[in-house]
């Protein structure tokens, strides 16, 4: 029996490698209202709550990655309750409505879709109480229908979100209270059956739900920590140095559990790289992974 990721496992950081620092550093700020918690020489630390949530690295040299192969899907920001969504959603719709994507009433949550400006995904969302949610025969009901967005911040956009996004001209702090993790991730792959092995049977996450060319799974029966889908990238093989996904991290509960799931993954042949602070490897499509103590 598959050894498991404990319960309170979570997402951590998601670092891209990006062509215009400054340009993605206004964006993460000024339209999805993180805040910049750390600067260093090619590199911004972006967060909220004191959490950093996305690191943004200088990689002037790289190539843009091709749509096709493996890498990022999206980035998927999750929100404490629908007034903090709808604040994140209403500064996109003022500050960048060209980049917005669509929208989804997945049962499990509520979600709104967009690129960045280099193309990386963005979801924003919030969960709905897990009272709601309902399962089948081991898997998490989602489904995917509509929403409008403007209704959506018609009616759970507070008065003091809307003076805020509306007069103030220094966007470059946080709405008062505004909170935020990396609910999850999804990654773009070339085989959703050798995705479910590795980051199910190797890692040891759980199944949450199956789709068509995609696998859903996470930790502590989470609706999904992670997903890998072939939507785009079907036969994708490694990837090529170029922008976009740097490394996804995931939070263990300590140092213990790393090393635990650390030592798993050695047994059965996954090449590991220790850094001291945490430890590194690649899935199949060589997108970095990092493992590391949330405490």
């Amino acid at each position: 029996m598959t050894e498991l990721l404990p319960g309170s496992t979570r997402m951590g950081r998601v670092s891209l490698d990006v062509a215009d620092l400054d340009a993605l550093t206004a964006f993460y700020r000024d339209v999805l209202l993180l805040q910049v918690l750390d600067e260093r020489p090619s590199e911004v630390d972006l967060g909220r709550g004191g959490e950093t949530l996305v690191t943004l690295r200088h990689r002037a040299g790289l190539p843009k990655g091709e749509r096709r192969s493996a890498g990022l899907f999206h980035t998927a920001i999750l929100h404490p309750d629908r007034a903090a969504l709808a604040a994140s959603l209403a500064s996109v719709a003022l500050r960048a409505p060209q980049l917005y994507t669509g929208a989804g009433e997945h049962l499990v949550s509520q979600a709104f879709y967009l690129d960045d400006p280099e193309g990386n995904g963005v979801e924003l969302y919030w969960d709905r109480p897990r009272s709601e949610w309902s399962w089948q025969d081991g898997r998490v009901v989602m489904g995917t229908l509509a929403i409008d967005p403007n209704g959506f911040i018609g009616d759970h956009l507070t008065d003091a979100a809307r003076d805020y996004l509306s007069t103030a001209a220094d966007r470059r702090g946080v709405l008062a209270g505004l909170d935020g993790t990396v609910g999850h991730v999804h990654l773009k792959v070339g085989d959703a059956e050798l995705a479910k092995r590795f980051y199910v049977d190797l890692l040891g996450f759980e199944v949450t739900a199956d789709l068509p060319g995609a696998v859903f799974v996470s930790a502590g029966g989470y609706h999904h920590h992670m997903a890998m889908n072939t939507w785009s990238s079907a036969g994708a093989g490694l990837r090529a140095p170029a922008l976009g996904l740097g490394r996804v991290d995931i939070l263990l509960p300590d140092a213990a559990e790393v090393a635990r799931a650390s030592e798993r993954l050695r047994t059965r042949g996954v090449q590991l790289r220790d850094t001291g602070a945490a430890v590194e490897f690649d899935d199949p499509w060589a997108n970095l992974v990092r493992l590391t103590s949330a405490s």
